[in-house]
């Protein structure tokens, strides 16, 4: 156990500043271009130093706000294929094919080359949250611990799952939510990777604490105050889940069917592709701005209840 709190103690402090550097890039590209160069102000997290103002600046231009995300995907596309193919996507895949398929082994320049295109195509605009990028960025960094140490194949597998949920604890600063996500999303059943869950727990906790430690311990979201007293609201909580859930699975099948049979066949080299995602991406957000970029500005303005029924059909539409 001494052995794995070693571990699961630089796991974590890596995969901490791991999540810082992805949020710090995410946010100066996002200044030096939707702002700076668009005039577009996405609304953002006020625990993160966002805020929740107005979203079109005195100097937008809407070619321009079109161009940025364009040249984002671009920029990202020469980066991953010329670098590392493999960061390609949104990264939960990428982790689970390693952890399953390839015996936890990632290539050590891949969370570096994933902080970068993450960086730029989230910080242009791109229409993506930063869980997927965290976890091949936490990943990587645990198997690149593991392949220094040169333990068993088992011991690499776990300090892979240990180290996406570093990641993902900290950039969310939900370190039990981490640790469980990544031993769960591995499978499509219920089921749980439980000899990680020790491991993977104390590395949230450590990464969290590196991340909260320069970025605040403040929850992502701001809450009401709502308080449960009635217990016919369950009711109600059991129809918007089965609806939610609809919205998952129609989600994800639009999702992987537009990579699988629209981008992966347009007669393309494959590094332009994220440049006509990030074409279509500028044109839907200029009808359904919440679209653009990362949008737990916008789940925050709804959580507040100040979102009418059109912005969350454009949400969910974009």
């Amino acid at each position: 156990m001494g052995r794995w709190a070693l571990f699961s103690l630089t796991i974590g402090i890596v995969a901490g500043l791991g999540a810082l550097f992805l949020q710090w890039g995410i946010d100066l590209v996002n200044q030096l271009t939707l702002v700076g160069i668009a005039g577009f102000s996405a609304p953002g997290l006020p625990t993160e130093g966002g805020t929740l103002g107005q979203t079109y600046l005195p100097s937008y231009r809407w070619w321009i706000f079109l161009l940025v995300p364009t040249l984002g995907g671009l920029v990202s596309g020469w980066i991953v294929y010329t670098w590392a193919p493999e960061a390609e996507g949104h990264g939960t895949d990428a982790m689970i094919r390693a952890f399953h398929r390839e015996g936890g082994y990632i290539r050590a320049r891949v969370p570096i080359v994933k902080i970068v295109a993450s960086a730029v195509t989230l910080g242009t605009g791109g229409s993506g949250g930063r869980e997927g990028p965290i976890a091949q960025i936490g990943s990587g960094f645990g198997a690149w611990l593991a392949r220094a140490l040169r333990v068993s194949d088992y011991e690499r597998r776990i300090m892979v799952l240990a180290g996406a949920a570093g990641g993902i604890g900290a950039i969310f600063r939900a370190p039990l939510g981490g640790a469980l996500i990544a031993c769960e999303l591995l499978y499509r059943n219920m089921e749980l990777e439980h000899e990680a869950v020790i491991p993977a727990l104390l590395t949230s906790v450590v990464a969290y604490t590196v991340y909260g430690h320069f970025s605040g311990w403040a929850p992502m979201f701001k809450t009401s105050g709502f308080t449960y007293g009635h217990p016919q609201s369950l009711l109600i909580y059991l129809v918007l889940g089965v609806v939610v859930a609809g919205l998952g699975w129609c989600y994800v099948r639009v999702f992987y069917g537009m990579r699988d049979h629209v981008f992966a066949r347009l007669p393309i080299p494959r590094h332009l592709r994220p440049a006509v995602g990030g074409l279509l991406t500028g044109l839907v957000g200029l009808v359904a701005p919440q679209a653009i970029s990362l949008g737990y500005g916008w789940l925050q303005i709804g959580m507040l209840g100040r979102l009418t029924l059109a912005d969350y059909l454009k949400g969910v539409v974009g």
